[in-house]
């Protein structure tokens, strides 16, 4: 009996295993593989309290920086005009309940928080050529890619995970995927 109930605590205190997924998305029809999303869908059963840190992106050199920001649903995103010319922020997308920030000029910030899933984009009204994502998710394992199609998502538990990838241009692509320590996974999306 004593070893049956060591046997039981220990299993208890016992932390769970994680590890990263990584690999590369190839994108097909693009320029490079920069800005795909690659990302654990929802988990049934399991919340994730947004950061209490806000995250940021940066209006310079008259675009969106980064142009793809990930994020948990609930987080507020401060976005900053460092160009020596007004910008705005806006979104036309429901999801991001169609924002629209007004006008701003070098140095301010404006913030804004996400509460719905979804993949918005960002636009200035004074800067038409202007173009940005804020890819709102559901869960905190999420990369975005760099230019060569790589990418890590750090710290996800064992078990068996959707992972979906959105990319701005092409379309998605889906997986299902078992992390057991570090796991490698590829994807493609295409046009």
């Amino acid at each position: 009996m004593k070893t049956l109930t060591f046997s039981a605590l220990l299993l208890l205190a016992t932390p769970l295993f994680a590890g990263d997924i990584h690999g590369t998305v190839t994108a097909k029809g693009a320029r490079d593989s920069a800005n795909a999303v690659v990302y654990v869908a929802e988990i049934a059963g399991k919340t994730f309290a947004p950061p209490t840190e806000h995250a940021k992106m940066d209006q310079k050199s008259l675009a969106f920086v980064p142009k793809v920001l990930t994020v948990l649903k609930g987080t507020t995103v401060d976005f900053k005009n460092s160009d020596a010319v007004l910008h705005n922020v806006f979104s036309p997308d429901a999801c991001a309940d169609r924002m629209d920030l007004g006008t701003w000029a070098q140095g301010q910030i404006k913030s804004y928080t996400f509460k719905k899933p979804c993949f918005a984009v960002v636009l200035c009204k004074v800067h038409a050529e202007m173009e940005g994502f804020v890819a709102v998710l559901p869960t905190p394992y999420h990369a975005v890619t760099a230019a060569d199609g790589s990418y890590v998502i750090k710290d996800v538990p064992d078990g068996t995970y959707t992972v979906k990838v959105w990319h701005p241009k092409l379309k998605p692509s889906t997986k299902s995927v078992t992390v057991k320590g570090d796991t490698k996974e590829d994807f493609e999306v295409a046009k």
